[in-house]
């Protein structure tokens, strides 16, 4: 099947990304704070430590998506819960980031960002229908006491 081969793909993805959006930050920190640059006024160390923290911040979320498919790709099961929200909203920032990049960075990056969002997309979606099929036929409504029931109804009493 595709589903485990796409899971550990996103998430050698994720976590380079996760690297990437890092450093590029940490980067552009240093940078604001050694030309002691300033946008409308704001202080450049405020500038500098902004743009550091939200690299990190931005880097550890990409990190713990790149987790919840790690995770998806070592147990072939379907993310749930908290990891299934957090896959979605990386989908999501994808297409955002795109559309940014289309306009600032040019096609090649917004190539990049729509190849990451398909593959996070298609993760969440060769998952989507395992549980049901694992679970097989529905089995009837059985009482172990009185044996099986009508329609899911309340087996009646032995005296009436």
């Amino acid at each position: 099947m595709v589903r485990r081969p796409v899971a550990w793909v996103v998430a050698v993805l994720l976590f380079a990304e996760a690297v990437g959006i890092a450093a590029v930050n940490w980067f552009l920190g240093v940078v604001a704070d050694r030309q002691q640059m300033s946008l409308a006024g704001i202080d450049p160390d405020a500038m500098a430590t902004s743009s550091k923290i939200g690299g990190v911040v931005f880097g550890l979320y990409f990190a713990l998506c790149g987790l919840v498919a790690l995770v998806v790709a070592v147990r072939d099961r379907a993310p749930a819960g908290l990891g299934r929200i957090l896959l979605i909203s990386a989908a999501v920032v994808h297409g955002l980031l795109g559309a940014f990049a289309w306009g600032l960075v040019g096609w090649t990056a917004f190539l990049f960002m729509m190849a990451v969002l398909g593959l996070i997309v298609l993760l969440l979606m060769t998952y989507d229908g395992q549980g049901a099929a694992a679970a097989g036929p529905a089995a009837p409504d059985t009482d172990p006491a009185n044996g099986p029931t009508a329609g899911g109804a309340e087996p009646q009493a032995a005296g009436g």
